[in-house]
């Protein structure tokens, strides 16, 4: 929030870090944010409204406490509480539940992750409109199997055939409730279960949102509001600009890909500067 009041960011590329960015926010119109826990913003909400900024949210909600995939987060009771509040504030169109990453253990197959995902949606169906899923890269991760390994998790990926038999039993679950279904950047073409591919970053959203926003219409139309070519292939978001930072949150989940370690990711967490020009 302060970084908005001063009107711009510093941003570091996280792949080159003396490559320094100052990121205007002066002609901001919309804000995605991701978070599995919004009791930070909660606060806020009002001045951005105030802001003339709009605004929706990417809210992963999980159930993996048995395996402690998230110590992290607060208990799955309070997220769910969370997200019904933040829904019933914001509107169910404003808040998409994330159920991702996804990931098999030795104790957990597809039949557990659609059982936990038929209790999950029976309790967010009336508080959203869209489900977003997503299969876990662990291969491509050294960071992730390590930080598995050390955990004491036997953890794999999806394979093409447990995919579609998510998606088939996630479909039928979802029969009773009529939420839209999504893939995040996933190559499988799963159109046969009635499964899109997401733009999480939605020009279509944003537009139904708040048609009468003519600046947002504007840059909407125009040749700038392409795919983000940064993302991967199957990526549908639009351009965009993310100004997070990795290693910087304390969650500690153990499948994340953006933190190297929990106890750098809590030294980075600690030495943040509430004045500084980064988030």
């Amino acid at each position: 929030m302060r970084r908005l009041r001063a009107g711009f960011f510093r941003w570091a590329n996280p792949f080159n870090a003396a490559q320094i960015q100052t990121v205007s926010v002066a002609k901001t119109r919309a804000i995605v944010f991701w978070t599995k826990d919004p009791a930070g913003i909660w606060a806020h909400l009002d001045e951005l409204d105030r802001r003339g900024l709009h605004y929706y949210f990417q809210y992963t909600l999980n159930d993996y406490e048995a395996e402690d995939l998230e110590p992290g987060v607060p208990p799955l009771a309070a997220r769910i509480d969370s997200f019904r509040r933040l829904a019933d504030r914001l509107g169910p169109d404003r808040v998409i539940w994330r159920l991702d990453p996804l990931l098999l253990t030795d104790r957990l197959g597809v039949p557990e992750v659609l059982e936990r995902a038929a209790r999950l949606m029976a309790q967010l169906a009336n508080h959203t409109r869209k489900l977003v899923f997503s299969f876990a890269d662990i291969a491509a991760y050294p960071a992730v199997r390590r930080n598995l390994a050390r955990a004491g998790i036997a953890a794999r990926e999806f394979a093409p055939a447990e995919m579609e038999e998510f998606a088939r039993g996630l479909a039928e679950i979802d029969r009773a409730h009529g939420l839209a279904l999504a893939t995040c950047a996933e190559e499988i073409d799963l159109a046969a279960h009635g499964i899109a591919h997401n733009r999480c970053v939605d020009g279509e959203l944003l537009a139904r949102l708040w048609p009468d926003d003519a600046a947002l219409l504007e840059f909407l139309g125009s040749r700038a509001a392409r795919k983000d070519p940064g993302q991967r292939r199957a990526c549908g978001c639009l351009a965009s600009k993310d100004v997070g930072r990795y290693g910087t949150c304390p969650h500690g989940c153990v499948y994340c890909y953006a933190n190297v370690s929990r106890a750098a990711a809590q030294r980075n967490f600690r030495a943040h500067r509430a004045d500084g020009e980064t988030i």
